[in-house]
């Protein structure tokens, strides 16, 4: 296919990189830490550490993971929560000591939490303490054999030992005869760690860095395999791209997104550490009164967000008055960016919202709209560099421009497969193309667009929602005979879950249906619409019409 595309390029954006500029991510790591040792690195609840900082802690972190837990390269450690200075200083070291990085949602279900764990082989895991009633009701189904604790607002970890020790006794007494694992707080795993001696390991490109789980058509979340060299030739595509924008060592970043999801690790985490930026961590951005507050303590210049963080600043009181004399740059991923929050955004802050598109097979950046644009163009961009894309038929015939079919992606970033899933991995990559199951089209000019998805994927506020796992739930209720779930489309979130319930008992309720999604689905997979009809529309051979469901 011709790149026809590159020539909308910005002038500076080269059509190619080199994808082997680094060996693994750590390298882009000591180069920054090196570099910009003194600058403050991470701020979060008040505290903050340097780029030296970092490093030592994250070093000290790994020791503590070779040495006290004999850790070897390719374990598997979970990460479960939030944006804490806990994070990058765990992400980093889990990277160093060259294991992988299993990043986990903290607001899962028991359940889906199960899953996550048992699926990716963690044996340790890394998590806040306010989530570890989760962890108890399945540890002793999952392979963890390590637990480290933190604390909400207890920066670095300074955990105390009788939360450590009530929260090992709660677990004794709901399993007594289960072999507890080794539980330690996250402040003596440091402790331990700086008095143990690192040992550097020669991490290849090909080394799997994060199995990033995304939903499944089956119904099953997969981990997708990111390689360091899908993950480096991700964050050097989106610096190609950005680095007529951004300067080194004078960036501030307010990340808001959390850094489990692959736009945040990727965009925030990953890229403004090459650019030695001072990343501000947002613990909970739903609380809007406490976001703009703490906005207002920074000179920002960069944000990232999906388009119901954008909308939810733009109507939050106080946003008008803050200072975006030195803001320069607001990217847009997820979902969709809606034109009213686009030119709104703009009119508001002098700074255009740029719409990018990606997802987690593909570390995740795709395309991305130029950074001289003048307003909204309701595209999702441009190819980045060393990315080819093309639109395909039903038979994987190429399309032409303005003929809407399959997007597919073929690029460095492209993931390695799904995490023993071979035919999983065989379905989505054909021939080293990445099977979107996006309907999408592009002009005359390269500029991509989403007009429709092939799948029946439900995209909640930027994150992906699979129908089966949604139906697999809600007919686990005694009382529901058959169930179907479709997206509708919502003015705040992009799309919700709406069900479609066949009764078996007739004296099922709405709130009945609610309290058992409750148990089991995470908050943005639970249906916020419930429907009872009489019989489902199906196939001949019984398959159930969700494209009638939606229709209607």
């Amino acid at each position: 296919m011709d790149k026809i595309w590159l020539e909308q390029y910005p002038e500076g954006v080269p059509a190619e990189i080199n994808p082997d500029q680094y060996t693994n991510i750590i390298h882009v790591m000591d180069e920054a830490c090196e570099r910009f040792a003194d600058k403050t690195a991470f701020i979060n609840m008040g505290k903050s550490i340097t780029y030296r900082e970092l490093d030592q802690e994250s070093t000290a972190f790994a020791a503590y993971l070779q040495n006290t837990l004999g850790l070897a390269k390719g374990d598997v450690v979970a990460l479960m929560m939030p944006n804490l200075l806990q994070y990058p200083i765990a992400l980093f070291g889990v990277l160093k000591a060259g294991c992988t990085v299993a990043n986990v949602n903290p607001l899962y279900t028991a359940r889906e939490l199960k899953h996550q764990l048992t699926d990716s082989g963690a044996t340790s895991i890394v998590i806040v303490e306010n989530f570890a009633n989760t962890l108890e009701k399945v540890l002793p189904e999952t392979p963890v054999k390590n637990i480290i604790l933190t604390q909400l607002g207890d920066q670095l970890g300074c955990v105390k030992g009788f939360i450590v020790n009530s929260v090992v006794k709660h677990i004794k007494k709901m399993v007594p005869n289960f072999n507890l694992p080794d539980t330690v707080s996250f402040n003596k795993a440091l402790k331990q760690g700086h008095q143990a001696r690192f040992k550097p390991l020669d991490i290849k490109a090909d080394d799997i860095a994060f199995l990033q789980y995304t939903g499944g058509t089956t119904g099953v979340a997969k981990g997708a395999m990111l390689t360091h060299r899908n993950m480096l030739a991700n964050l050097l595509q989106a610096a190609a791209w950005l680095d007529s924008t951004l300067e080194y060592g004078k960036e501030t970043v307010i990340t808001a997104l959390p850094l489990y999801h692959i736009f945040a690790l990727l965009a925030n985490c990953l890229n403004f550490m090459k650019y030695g930026a001072t990343n501000v961590l947002i613990t909970n951005p739903r609380d809007m009164p406490g976001f703009v507050k703490e906005l207002k303590k920074h000179k920002f210049t960069a944000l990232t967000g999906v388009n119901t963080l954008f909308n939810g600043l733009l109507n939050a009181k106080g946003f008008t008055d803050l200072d975006f004399s030195h803001f320069k740059l607001a990217l847009g991923g997820g979902m969709a960016v809606q034109r009213s929050v686009a030119e709104r955004w703009q009119k508001m802050t002098g700074t255009r919202l740029l719409e990018a598109y990606g997802l987690t097979e593909c570390s995740p950046a795709v395309t991305i709209n130029p950074l001289n644009i003048d307003a909204y163009n309701g595209t999702i961009g441009l190819p980045v560099p060393s990315t080819i894309c093309r639109v395909v038929d039903e038979e994987g015939n190429e399309l032409g421009a303005n003929e809407p079919g399959e997007l597919q992606v073929y690029g460095p970033q492209v993931m390695k497969g799904y995490f023993n899933r071979p035919e999983a991995t065989a379905d989505a990559l054909k021939d080293g193309w990445f099977c979107t199951g996006d309907i999408a089209q592009y002009d005359e000019k390269g500029f991509f667009k989403i007009v429709d998805r092939k799948k029946d994927m439900i995209l909640v506020s930027g994150f992906n929602v699979y129908p089966n796992e949604i139906e697999e739930v809600v007919a686990m209720h005694d009382k529901v005979l058959e169930v179907a779930a479709v997206g509708q489309k919502d003015e705040k979130c992009g799309e919700v879950v709406k069900v479609f319930v066949v009764k078996k008992d007739q004296s099922l309720t709405e709130d009945e249906i609610k309290a058992h999604c409750k148990d089991n689905l995470t908050a943005y997979k639970r249906p916020k619409l419930i429907e009872f009809i009489d019989e489902l529309p199906k196939t001949n051979v019984g398959k159930i019409l969700r494209r009638e469901l939606r229709e209607d």
